[in-house]
């Protein structure tokens, strides 16, 4: 099967609001299209589970081991992230089903790589609602002592224009932001700054026409409450090095939010770019020639 059916299937299954008050059916089905997919390709999969408004919600976790056993398993992992969660009255293309994308595809093609540390892949629930998943699953690792070697996390990754005027700069951001909405943000804070380095070489190496603009923050991001803004923040506060992938969402995309955040708004050569840094990074970090 190829990428681009396989992509386009995946859209397909995903895409639809996926809300835990409005549409929670959906939000189930979601993940069960994850847990069997992240299966499909070979990976172990699970459920964290958590409690918010007295009912009870799972990030599902699919996890790759190093090809030897007993090697490489206490090696800290490297986590890959997208939730899979909407906002209410939006089908959630970019926002994330972008990212959810371009995690099973990740999976599908380490599926046969040689592993020399374990690789996480997971689908965070409620991220729309303050981040409560991610926020669940960092504190328990943090709670149980473990290390990750760090997180890369995906948000909204599938909406590019490359005509002046399609994006905007993010207010107080340090760097100049260019006027074509076609580049990926990497952000990272300085804890992560050999992760953010990585992903720009990578980029460069695989992915030859993505443009990326990087940005490392101090602290937490705390001085620039805009590079908080998803699940990597959790990862962050404990203490944890993690990077952001991102389209810039709301400053790049009208439909972020909306009900017109449809696959035919969305740039599926970008999210491949995407598909192919992340996957190299991978390797690069966790993987051993074979």
């Amino acid at each position: 099967m190829n990428q681009q059916f396989r992509i386009n299937r995946h859209f397909q299954a995903l895409v639809g609001e996926r809300h835990p008050e409005t549409s929670p059916r959906a939000l189930r089905k979601a993940a069960h299209y994850l847990t069997t997919q992240f299966a499909k390709s070979g990976w172990t999969t699970g459920d964290q589970l958590m409690n918010a408004w007295g009912k009870v919600y799972r990030n599902v976790v699919a996890i790759k081991y190093p090809n030897w056993p007993g090697q490489g398993t206490e090696l800290p992992p490297l986590l890959v992230g997208a939730h899979y969660d909407t906002v209410s009255g939006s089908p959630g293309a970019d926002d994330n089903a972008s990212g959810l994308v371009v995690l099973l595809e990740v999976a599908s093609r380490l599926r046969a790589q040689p592993l020399a540390r374990p690789v996480w892949l997971v689908a965070f629930t409620l991220e729309e609602q303050d981040r409560l998943g991610s926020q669940a699953f960092a504190s328990r690792l943090k709670a149980e002592g473990r290390e990750l070697v760090g997180a890369i996390i995906l948000e909204c990754v599938g909406f590019a224009k490359s005509a002046a005027g399609t994006q905007q700069a993010p207010p107080g951001v340090p760097v100049s932001v260019p006027t074509q909405g076609d580049f990926l943000a990497i952000v990272g804070n300085e804890a992560s700054q050999p992760l953010v380095n990585r992903l720009e070489q990578e980029a460069q190496r695989h992915a030859a026409s993505l443009k990326t603009l990087s940005l490392v923050v101090p602290g937490q991001g705390e001085a620039i409450p805009h590079t908080r803004r998803s699940d990597h923040a959790s990862f962050w506060d404990t203490g944890y090095p993690a990077v952001v992938l991102t389209d810039t969402a709301n400053f790049r995309n009208p439909h972020y939010h909306r009900e017109t955040d449809t696959v035919d708004t969305l740039n599926l050569e970008f999210l491949s770019n995407v598909v192919a840094t992340v996957t190299a990074t991978a390797i690069q970090i966790a993987g051993v020639r074979p």
